[in-house]
Order: C-alpha cells, then structure tokens, then sequence
C-alpha cells in the first residue's frame, strides 16, 4: 500500500505569499501583485483570478493593464532608458552585481514560487534560479570588452516570453540588458510566474535597475510593446504563431529583434549500438514533462534498429517519476526528486490527451502509455493538469503530434530506410533550435549533421539552449532576428559600426556567426 503523503511544511502557497509580502512589501499586496512602471509599483490593471497547475488551487493572478496605460509605461521607460544609457559601466555593473546578491538570497522562495506557479519540481526550480544568477554573473565580470565601440540601443528593450523559464530566460535577459545599458520593459507571462517575476524585479528595481513590469493579453498590449516608436528592440519566445505576427511587425517598422520560436527538436538514431547510454539519457529528456523549447519530442529511428531501440528505450521511460512536488512522506523528508509535475495547466493537459487519442484513431501505434495510479499525490488533490508519458509509433500526418511540438511528456518515433528519408524525417518542421544524431560512425556524423536544420547538433547526446558563452539561435522558421548567447547577446541589445550585419535571420539575410 502506498504511503499517505503530505504537503512539506512551511511550503504551503500562503507561505510562499507572505514571505514575498514580508521581502517585498512595495510590490504585494494582501491579494494581488502590482505593476512596476515609471519607477512606482502601481494597483492598476484588472486582477484576474489565477490557480496553480499542482493542485488548481487559487494563486496569484497577473493584473493585466490596458493599451493606454501599457503605452504611457512604455513612454516612462523611454525615459529611464535616456538616463540609464548614460550611467557609467562600473556603476551599472556594481547595480547589477547587487541585484544577483539579492537574488541568491531569495534563491528558495524564488524557486518555491515557481514550483507553485508553474509546476516546477523543487529540483528543476531551483535550477532555473541558479542559471540566470550564474549566467548573469558571467556577463557582469567579463561585460567591458564585449561593450568596446558599442552603444546602449535608442529606447529600452521589450521582453515577452513563454511562462516555462521565467528567471534563467527572461530575468537572465532583463539583467544582460541593463547591464549593456538599456531600461527593460518585461510582459508577464499569461499562463504563470507572475509572482516570481515580480519578486525578482522588485530587488532589481530596488538596486537602481530601470525595470518595467506589465501584465496584460498579447493582443491588448502588442501595439504598445512590438510597434511603440520608443521601443529599440523587441525580444520575444514563445510559439511560432506569434512570433510570426511580431516578426511582420518588426520588419515592417525596421525594428532590431530577437524571436526565438518553437520547433520540431529531432533525434536520429542511424548505424548505432551504443544502447546503455541511450537508456541513461531518456529519462533526462523529461525534465519538466518536456515543456521546454530544446525538448525532444521526435525520434527517428532506422527501422532494422528498432526492436533494440525499443530495448533501450522502454525501460527508461516506464522509470519516469512524477506527481506533486511539494508532496512528502514525513515533515522531515526533503522534497521528492521527480522528472515532472503538472503541465502548465488543466487545459493543455486535455489538449495533448486528445491529440492523443485522436493519433491513435487515425492509425498511430501506442508503445506506452504511462498511468498515474503510482503517481506521487496528496489524499484528494486535483490532478487534472497531470499527464503521465506516452510514446506513439508513426503519428499520422493529419496530426499536430506529426509536424509541431507537443509541448509536453509525448514522445512519437517515425521509421526510416535510408539516410535521405532519415534527413527528411529530421527537418519535418522547416527549421528547429537543437537536434541529435546517434551513429557510432563519426565520419557518418559529420557527413549528416550539416543537413540537418537545426542550430545546434550534438553527437549523441543532447543539446541545451546553453549558458555564458555559447550561442544560441535557430534555422528556418524556428528563429527570427538576432542570434543571442555569449557576446552575441551584449550586441543584439546594442549599436555597433554603422552597417553592421549582426549574426541572424533577418527579412533580408541570413548570417551565422
């Protein structure tokens, strides 16, 4: 009989909320957060009411603003955006500097934060925490000779991006930015993170950071954050969908820009035996139940391989863990090491299972179907936003789970004959930001890997969206505008020699680095 389990104390979401009042009084209320512009934290915008995808109950929600009022903060920024630019290097990395002590203070409310807000595991939280203070820190103590013969943008940097990484993608960003000496303008994510986003911009704002924080639909406030003439530059992630509507807006206005979007991630698996590493690897590919933009949602097997493919694969994924991941056994037990908890929310959870189910109709092959009976819950929560994996043989091509990114813990494997319908399997999303290839040859890599559209490919073993020094963008429909990562990022969000031609996809050029 499985253990009765029980929320950690001291992890509670009320915990969480009144520690955040406690550090950050300006910035929450008893019952909201507040938007940050023209340097105030102001009650405005509509509250609307939130919950979390652990257990559907209530949180935070994002208080979303109206045009008007984005426009006037987007006004207010320009403003301390002229100022900012002027501030001496030293001054602005001192600031910054100050701002990741803060941070590495609050490292595990910031993460208790994103377990509650967007499912995170405790492990995969503090992860996420950990990445944008180190890889911060890395531009505050080499920053100088990036910035040689370099000026801060026109107007402040616009930053929308997915709910998944709020701090080691968005907060990350926000401080690089500044630090190169531009004021930020930050749009919460709808789905979730809000509070963590908040908490984190109330210490930068407190060590003189020019940040902006505004919450509101896409549609409501894109004409103030992608076409306000006061904007230098508009840093997106998310789908491909609205990357392509900001991409023609961008274009249109001339305007510098960073889209990183989503792609079908592939791994090839040709001429292999390698098997135990295979298996090591795959439960790693579910972190946070694959609802992150260098998933691999896609194998592409050769068909004479694949009874040992199945082999290598099926254990590793039927030791997949997931469940609540603040649920403990004893009050004195550390937070449970699991994969994944809950999608992102109830609705997206639905979604997948139907697409699911609607594969399986239309001729795909179910291999596993995970259950949740031996899942990690509390007595009586609500588990509607819970997935357990699936890996389906041969989506049809009538379904998304063919062509798009699912987004979530479903793999699907295509079998192939020969190395050109291997190639073809591997590109089947026009452009992806990382891709594998498994092949015990290496000259067979190195013939292959260059035909594959993605920006990234690794020799058997994944890729990340990197840290510090290593690039980072995508081909084909996967990524729009400047190139990021390394010094590629200090000089996407400044101006360089006149004429410059920055590494990236543009409307009128393709230039890698």
């Amino acid at each position: 009989m499985a253990p009765t389990l029980t929320l950690k104390p001291g992890t509670a979401w009320s915990d969480a909320w009144q520690r955040c009042q406690a550090v950050a009084p300006e910035a929450f209320r008893d019952d909201r957060v507040l938007n940050l512009w023209a340097s105030v934290w102001k009650a405005d915008g509509r509250a609307l009411p939130a919950t979390s995808p652990i257990d559907d109950s209530p949180i935070a929600g994002p208080p979303r603003l109206d045009a008007l009022t984005a426009g006037q903060a987007v006004r207010a920024s320009l403003d301390q955006h002229r100022a900012w630019r002027h501030v001496p290097l030293p001054e602005r990395r001192a600031r910054v500097a100050a701002t990741l002590d803060a941070l590495t203070e609050h490292r595990e409310l910031l993460a208790l934060l994103l377990v509650w807000e967007i499912g995170k595991p405790w492990r995969l939280a503090q992860a996420d925490v950990d990445r944008a203070i180190d890889g911060v820190r890395w531009y505050v103590d080499g920053i100088k000779p990036m910035l040689a013969d370099r000026a801060p943008l026109s107007g402040p940097v616009s930053n929308i991006a997915s709910w998944n990484y709020p701090m080691s993608v968005l907060v990350h960003a926000m401080l690089v930015q500044a630090l190169a000496g531009n004021a930020v303008i930050a749009k919460t994510p709808t789905d979730g993170g809000v509070a963590c986003l908040t908490l984190a911009s109330a210490l930068a704002a407190r060590e003189g950071i020019p940040v902006t924080l505004l919450s509101g639909s896409g549609s409501e406030l894109s004409s103030s954050l992608v076409r306000s003439p006061e904007i230098g530059c508009v840093s997106f992630v998310g789908g491909r969908d609205t990357g392509a509507r900001i991409a023609t807006a961008v274009a249109d206005l001339g305007k510098r820009h960073i889209l990183e979007q989503e792609g079908l991630n592939t791994w090839g698996i040709w001429n292999y035996t390698d098997w135990p590493t295979l298996t090591s690897l795959i439960p790693k590919l579910f972190d946070y139940g694959k609802q992150r933009c260098t998933a691999y949602p896609r194998f592409v097997v050769q068909r004479t391989l694949f009874d040992e493919f199945l082999a290598a694969y099926l254990p590793a994924v039927r030791s997949i863990r997931t469940g609540h991941p603040l649920a403990v056994e004893h009050p004195e037990d550390p937070l449970p090491t699991l994969d994944f908890g809950p999608l992102i929310n109830a609705a997206k959870a639905k979604e997948l299972a139907d697409q699911v189910g609607e594969a399986i109709d239309r001729g795909a092959v179910p291999l596993h179907r995970g259950s949740l009976a031996d899942a990690r819950f509390l007595p009586g929560q609500d588990t509607n936003a819970y997935l357990p994996p699936v890996t389906l043989l041969n989506p049809p091509p009538s379904s998304p789970l063919h062509h798009a990114e699912p987004f979530g813990p479903v793999d699907t494997i295509v079998l192939v004959d020969t190395e050109a319908e291997l190639l073809a399997a591997m590109n089947a999303s026009n452009g992806a930001l990382v891709a594998t290839l498994s092949t015990d040859d290496p000259s067979t890599y190195e013939r292959l890997a260059p035909q594959i559209r993605s920006f990234k490919v690794g020799h058997g073993k994944p890729r990340s969206r990197g840290d510090r020094d290593e690039l980072f963008g995508g081909f084909g429909a996967s990524w729009r505008g400047a190139f990021v990562g390394g010094e590629l990022l200090i000089r996407s969000v400044t101006e360089g020699p006149k004429d410059e031609r920055l590494p990236g996809n543009f409307p009128d050029y393709h230039l890698m680095p």
